[in-house]
């Protein structure tokens, strides 16, 4: 069976990683998850503890172009959930001009070189809307017209619509260097609350 290689950038607590192992297992598919990259201290060793990883590398900033093929592995899928509070409601919306915001740059030096199958980038709803949908413009004219990629419409999925207690909307670009058909998936019907998913002696306490 063929194993599908993915790196994971801006990798958080690993929720995008776990999400794509689940789904491809379910595929009946084997992952290797090659290359982590997570600055943030804390999130760095919940990261490392619960996937055992001890190469999981800090700030991606620091990978020059002329190390990405010495440093970052050859993968078919590239994720990463690059910093959202550039882009979001809650925060300043200065967008590329936020240090933080010009992170997207950085994916896009790594799929340049490294020319992934695939790519699956996740960010705040408002990323949409951001600067009139300049913003929007620029990232899908990066990643189609500069980098070859085949991106359906980005779309926007709220967690609580898959069966989680939880309301985090969040907007999904996906990106294909050979396409044949893509579609979003399906929302659930079933809502889920917080007590559906204690442990059963916790969810009795009054």
């Amino acid at each position: 069976m063929k194993q599908i290689k993915f790196i994971d950038l801006f990798a958080g607590i690993g929720g995008t990683r776990l999400g794509l192992e689940q789904a491809a297992k379910k595929l009946g598919l084997q992952t290797k998850c090659v290359f982590s990259s997570e600055n943030n201290k804390f999130a760095h060793k919940v990261y490392q503890e619960y996937f055992k990883e001890n190469q999981l590398f800090g700030d991606i900033q620091e990978i020059k172009d002329k190390n990405i093929n010495r440093l970052i592995p050859d993968h078919n899928i590239l994720i990463a959930g690059f910093p959202c509070q550039p882009f979001s409601h809650a925060g300043k919306k200065k967008g590329f001009s936020d240090t933080r915001g010009s992170l997207f740059f950085d994916i896009e030096r790594i799929l340049k070189i490294k020319k992934p199958d695939s790519f699956i980038l996740e960010n705040v709803k408002h990323l949409i809307g951001h600067d009139e949908g300049k913003t929007m413009k620029k990232i899908l004219n990066i990643l189609t017209d500069k980098l070859g990629y085949v991106v359906p419409e980005p779309k926007t999925l709220n967690s609580k619509d898959f069966g989680l207690p939880q309301n985090r909307a969040r907007v999904f670009i996906v990106g294909f260097k050979e396409f044949s058909f893509f579609n979003y998936p399906a929302l659930k019907e079933v809502k889920t609350r917080v007590e559906n998913i204690l442990e059963k002696k916790i969810s009795n306490i009054k």
